[in-house]
């Protein structure tokens, strides 16, 4: 027999906002601020008065708490769906403040016309209108009395029927007593659970990240300053995006703006730097993981909750605990030295830009790297090639793509026990073996992806080694990739598509040069043995062939650097699939020799 996980009530409009006003039910904000539309508002009022069902809420019981004198607390539930809807009630209802998507705190009045019945987002016509009440939250206020209301109204709007608008009245007034249903979901769920709960009864489809359930169980205790830190990770990943927010957020939130938090973080009002904007998700991530030495969150949400995983009790000391060590990782990561140094890494590793960087979560797992050697007080030098080599070896093995909570739980275990020095020679000597760098990589680059993760570490390799760009004599491919230089077939693309190859084909990434457009638009569609031909005969004689080189050891030291196969000048459309093996090969031994350089 199947154990009931949840229980489903009905429950009126009125129950709900008053156990939600009383914190009986906290709402999480997870979904981050408000992001309807008033029309919208007006659209789920214009539902309730007309009786249609407006879907159910999911809330989410906290486990029962052991304080430290021994009792026990009352467990609060919290809203892990339906803040939008309870969000907008609060506002047209009770007439509450809300934050709305810009940060701002605003009131979205709804009002009501009741000869036509019919419901408008208020505006400064409606209100000045005899025949709208401009703002229903007035009508739905306790102390409103619909016989002198009506007798009011119909007086200034020179009516007669007192009977049709005291119905329109009583009608509205009656929407708190609707009923709304609530899931409840049992408080001993684990988060894989709750999870697939949740998709199978939330018919929207959307689906709640592990993240956003820690967010939930964060901002719902207020007890230890939930709500501070959840505004915390919020905003700064906010101010990451958007600096120019920052005099916003501080006018809109005064009492956030006077906390350390704000602190910590008002640096980010002059930063332009976009090659690491994390998510909410990515700072509690690094934040835990470095702090906690855990790797997954559902462990995050139960240590928040207070659970000792030995007794299997929920302890109000664990949670206080807990968010104290929460608090501490957030400060390391937000920390301007910390997060400016840890970029200025990424960077002289050669990504540069952000569209160099596809694995997230590698970024993310390089951070916590470098946020522990930072805490061992490594020397600077020491701690700059272990995160580089960290974050090299992660995008290149693709270490965090599959499982990367089971990994990140995995390696941040194996760190704490055996260091970071130790464990990363343990990982190379695995998997960046003589096998790994002679087949396993040239086999990996057989991709027509342009955003081929290898070809982002391939190009990151020529900006660590200051590499000209293709045929160019000062031309960096920093400056190429910088200021969106071309990506040029070596083996034109018009001239494998006249010769019937496919996309797939064409646009091998072993077939790319990062390259000057005006250079790009020079050698046309020629063929390698065309234009090769050409560069070599021209530089031997001193002369300019397409880029600015007249030199022939410069030509031939250019060719190096791209990981040219010998021949060129030789090699048609029927050399292509073997020039394609060859470059490979030779664009995997550059980035092997890169990485040891790191």
């Amino acid at each position: 027999m199947s154990i009931q996980q949840y229980s489903v009530n009905q429950h009126p409009i009125q129950t709900l906002l008053t156990w939600i006003k009383s914190g009986e039910i906290a709402i999480p904000e997870i979904q981050r601020p408000f992001v309807w539309d008033a029309s919208k508002v007006r659209d789920l009022i214009d539902s309730l008065y007309e009786g249609y069902p407006i879907g159910y809420l999911i809330a989410w019981r906290n486990p029962t708490v052991k304080l430290k004198d021994g009792t026990c607390s009352k467990s609060k539930r919290v809203l892990i769906d339906g803040q939008q809807r309870v969000t907008a009630l609060m506002t047209a209802i009770l007439g509450e403040m809300i934050v709305d998507k810009d940060y701002k705190r605003v009131k979205i009045t709804i009002a009501f016309h009741p000869q036509d019945k019919k419901f408008e987002v208020s505006n400064p016509a409606i209100e000045k209108d005899k025949e709208w009440i401009a703002n229903i939250a007035d009508v739905l206020a306790p102390e409103f009395r619909i016989m002198d209301f009506v007798r009011t109204f119909c007086e200034k709007n020179e009516l007669e029927d007192q009977n049709a608008i005291y119905d329109s009245i009583e009608l509205l007034k009656g929407i708190v007593n609707n009923h709304i249903g609530l899931i409840e979901l049992n408080s001993d769920l684990d988060i894989e659970t709750v999870t697939e709960i949740f998709i199978r009864i939330n018919s929207q489809g959307a689906v709640l990240s592990q993240a956003d359930f820690a967010m939930s169980k964060i901002a719902a205790n207020e007890s230890y300053g939930g709500n501070k830190i959840r505004k915390c990770i919020d905003y700064f990943c906010h101010l990451a995006v958007a600096p120019e927010f920052y005099y916003q957020l501080s006018d809109n939130d005064k009492e956030f703006a006077a906390t350390e938090y704000f602190q910590k973080m008002t640096w980010l009002k002059n930063e332009n730097d976009d090659l690491y904007d994390p998510s909410y998700t990515d700072m509690l991530r690094v934040a835990f993981t470095s702090e906690f030495k855990r790797g997954r969150l559902k462990d995050l949400v139960a240590l928040l909750s207070g659970r000792n995983f030995l007794t299997r009790d929920y302890e109000e000391k664990i949670a206080e605990e807990s968010f104290q060590l929460l608090e501490k990782g957030l400060f390391a990561f937000m920390n301007e030295t910390n997060f400016k140094r840890f970029v200025m890494i990424l960077r002289s590793a050669g990504f540069i830009e952000s569209s160099m960087i596809r694995s997230q979560n590698a970024l993310n797992f390089a951070y916590i790297v470098y946020l522990v050697l930072r805490k061992q007080g490594l020397d600077a030098s020491i701690i700059e090639s272990l995160v580089r080599k960290w974050f090299v070896m992660s995008v290149l093995t693709g270490r965090y793509s599959g499982s990367p909570e089971s990994t990140f739980d995995y390696d941040i275990k194996r760190i704490d026990d055996t260091g970071v020095e130790n464990y990363l020679k343990d990982v190379e000597d695995a998997d960046l073996s003589d096998a790994f760098w002679n087949a396993g990589l040239p086999q990996q680059m057989n991709t027509s992806v342009a955003s081929s993760p290898y070809f982002k570490v391939y190009l990151a390799s020529q900006v660590h080694d200051n590499d000209k760009g293709f045929l160019s004599k000062e031309i960096t491919v920093r400056d190429l990739i910088s200021h969106r230089g071309d990506i040029h077939h070596l083996f034109p693309k018009n001239y494998l598509k006249k010769n019937g190859l496919t996309r797939g084909k064409y646009n091998q990434i072993a077939n790319y040069v990062m390259m000057q457009s005006e250079i790009n638009i020079a050698i046309k569609d020629n063929s390698p043995s065309e234009y090769f031909s050409e560069i070599l005969e021209k530089s031997e004689n001193g002369e300019q062939s397409y880029g600015g080189i007249r030199n022939i050891d410069e030509i031939k030291d250019n060719f190096r650097t791209h990981c040219i196969p010998d021949g060129m000048e030789n090699k048609t459309i029927e050399h292509y699939e073997k020039f394609l093996l060859g470059r490979r090969k030779l664009m995997a031994h550059k980035i092997r020799d890169y990485y040891w350089k790191l």
